[in-house]
């Protein structure tokens, strides 16, 4: 018999073929696994182990200091305190979220808005994520918190930062305030900031002007998380770069007597150097208290706002839009001297005919021969009308922007308003007809279409008193840049007017028989130059000229005249003008006269432009050689 069965031997090649066939697949497969094995660890190592580290390691921002706002003198008027608040976390609150807030509840007040502010973000954040509860709580609250922790099953105390008005309602309408991010203010502003919960950013005013600048950048905390995102400790901590300073113009001292002294009246008050156009003082009253908005404006203060027929929220100063009345009377005899009308003489009889319609002056009876610097004095109206006739709609519209009316100001504060110096064009182009002659003769006397900001006004009695054309300006220093100075023109009217026209406003106040005479600023060396202005809100009626208007006292408030003044100080040497609106305070009182002068001399004692201020040195040393100091 052969050593080996044919069979046997056929099984046994057989068998070797699939055993080197199977550690042939073996031996591929584990060297595909080697190979991938060292594609992920040597080849791809560094990029796998610094994606393993992102999972563990989160890098989350941290919200800078937002910068100061100072007045001239470095007086805080925006800082940061701090913010101490409640957090609570979801998971840990053994009872739920609701009872919790009920055990919270129990030491400190939640209002049902709060309450469903919280299960509502419970409810659509991780659970592990902490929700805010309660913000800026007085210590004791806060403190209260902190003696029963050990009983409050995932509430977690926080000290955080806020901002801090601490002037309230006095510059409310200079420094705006901040406010939750809103979804359209993410779309526009790509800072990851803005994603933070409970970051605030400017809404108004010098906030939001400079909101890049105040804001500052961000830190990061660098933590460990574990697989579900929580937690688990922090790494590092780098805090963020705090938000620049910024230095204004405005006297708080000045500033708060302005607001004192406008009191209740639905009314503005803008005082400025002349000689650069620091603005001093910007004051519009009602007002609102801008610290409401760190801990939320309720549904029934809100309402209570926007019912109030003295627009608290509007700052009158720089959007409130008012027929300017007779303060636009300097401007047309700055136009009037130059056009060769100084020498004009007119008869008033007390109204004057135009066509079929006759215009009033609003003295009844009329004030007999009067030229141009008694034309100012007491504000004659046909005298005027006379003016408006001989130079036209054109050379009006001109001299009114010359002095500033009609277009904005240039100033650092959002939602400035034009106005309206109205000519040929602008009727073609808005009401589609041409320009009639009486439309020239009421806008000669500030009515009809005209309307301007009382910031506008005040820049007009800047630009008459100096001969300066001053643009407003109420920010100096930002972090430590000052603010681009330029060489300021002289404004477009001759020297022979601009005498003749302060001449004529220091007759308004300092000569009997002028229009602001009773008010006057007696006291030598404080003397001021003025004008006088009152705005009609409603059409007065042929038999009301024929048996006598009726007096502003007698009609509801809100048919009463608008009472404006423009005003300069001192006569001799002009340093500051003021321009004050009361809204329908056109009563024989004349209470916008009466704080206009109270203003100016105020701030001619106090004198804050000779007092050093407090800008960062190198702001401050600035440069030579020019106007704008």
């Amino acid at each position: 018999m052969p050593l080996f069965d044919p069979k046997d031997q056929s099984r046994y090649a057989t068998f070797t073929r699939r055993t080197l066939m199977a550690s042939g697949a073996v031996t591929s497969v584990f060297g595909v696994l080697a190979g991938r094995l060292y594609q992920l660890q040597i080849l791809e190592g560094d990029q796998f182990r610094t994606k393993s580290e992102e999972n563990r390691i989160n890098d989350r921002l941290v919200a800078p200091l937002r910068g100061r706002i100072l007045d001239r003198f470095g007086v805080e008027l925006a800082s940061n305190r701090r913010n101490f608040r409640v957090l609570l976390i979801p998971e840990q609150a053994s009872n739920g979220v609701k009872a919790s807030l009920d055990e919270i509840g129990r030491l400190i007040y939640l209002s049902d808005r709060q309450r469903e502010r919280v299960l509502r973000e419970a409810n659509q954040n991780k659970a592990f994520v902490p929700v805010i509860v309660a913000e800026n709580l007085p210590w004791e609250e806060f403190a209260r918190i902190n003696l029963h922790l050990p009983y409050l099953a995932g509430v977690q105390p926080d000290v955080g930062q806020t901002r801090s008005y601490p002037f309230g309602a006095e510059l409310a309408h200079v420094l705006g305030y901040v406010g939750s991010v809103s979804q359209e203010d993410q779309a526009t502003d790509p800072d990851p900031l803005l994603g933070l919960p409970g970051f605030r950013i400017g809404k108004r005013g010098i906030e939001k002007a400079f909101e890049p600048e105040v804001r500052g950048k961000a830190g990061v905390s660098r933590v460990e998380v574990n697989a579900y995102g929580r937690v688990v400790r922090e790494l590092s901590h780098q805090p963020g770069e705090a938000g620049s300073d910024i230095y204004l113009t405005i006297d708080q001292d000045l500033q708060s007597f302005v607001s004192r002294r406008l009191g209740a009246e639905s009314a503005s008050a803008v005082v400025m150097d002349v000689s650069n156009g620091d603005v001093l003082a910007l004051a519009s009253t009602p007002a609102f208290d801008p610290n409401l908005f760190n801990v939320g404006v309720s549904t029934s203060q809100w309402k209570a706002w926007m019912s109030d027929d003295h627009t608290p929220l509007i700052n009158k100063s720089i959007a409130g839009l008012y027929p300017p009345g007779s303060t636009i009377k300097p401007t047309m005899a700055l136009a009037a001297v130059d056009a060769g009308l100084q020498g004009l003489q007119v008869y008033c009889h007390g109204s004057v005919t135009l066509g079929n319609h006759e215009f009033h002056c609003w003295k009844r009876g009329g004030h007999g021969g009067v030229d141009l610097h008694r034309g100012i004095m007491v504000s004659c109206d046909v005298f005027f009308y006379e003016v408006a006739r001989r130079l036209g709609i054109d050379r009006i519209e001109a001299a009114a922007h010359a002095v500033g009316l009609g277009r904005p100001t240039g100033i650092e504060l959002p939602g400035e308003r034009a106005g309206i110096v109205p000519g040929r064009a602008w009727k073609e182009a808005r009401y589609g007809v041409p320009w009639q002659q009486g439309e020239t003769l009421v806008t000669g006397i500030g009515q009809g279409y005209l309307n301007v900001t009382p910031l506008q006004l005040c820049t007009t009695a800047a630009r008459i008193a100096s001969g300066i054309a001053v643009s407003p300006r109420i920010t100096r220093v930002v972090g430590r840049n000052a603010q681009p100075r330029i060489e300021l023109p002289r404004v477009g009217f001759s020297d022979r007017a601009l005498a003749a026209v302060r001449a004529g406003m220091d007759a308004v106040a300092n000569q009997n028989g002028g229009t602001a005479h009773t008010w006057r600023i007696s006291e030598p060396g404080f003397e001021m130059a003025g004008k006088t202005g009152t705005a009609q809100v409603r059409v007065i009626s042929r038999e009301e000229h024929r048996f006598g208007v009726r007096k502003n006292e007698s009609l509801p408030w809100k048919l009463r005249d608008h009472a404006v003044f423009i005003a300069f100080a001192p006569v001799a040497r002009p340093r500051y003008a003021c321009a004050v609106l009361v809204e329908h305070g056109g009563t024989h009182e004349h209470p916008n006269v009466q704080m206009a002068r109270d203003i100016l001399l105020y701030a001619q004692k106090r004198d804050p432009l000779k007092m050093p201020a407090a800008y960062p040195l190198r702001a401050a040393q600035g440069r030579a050689g020019v106007n704008r100091a």
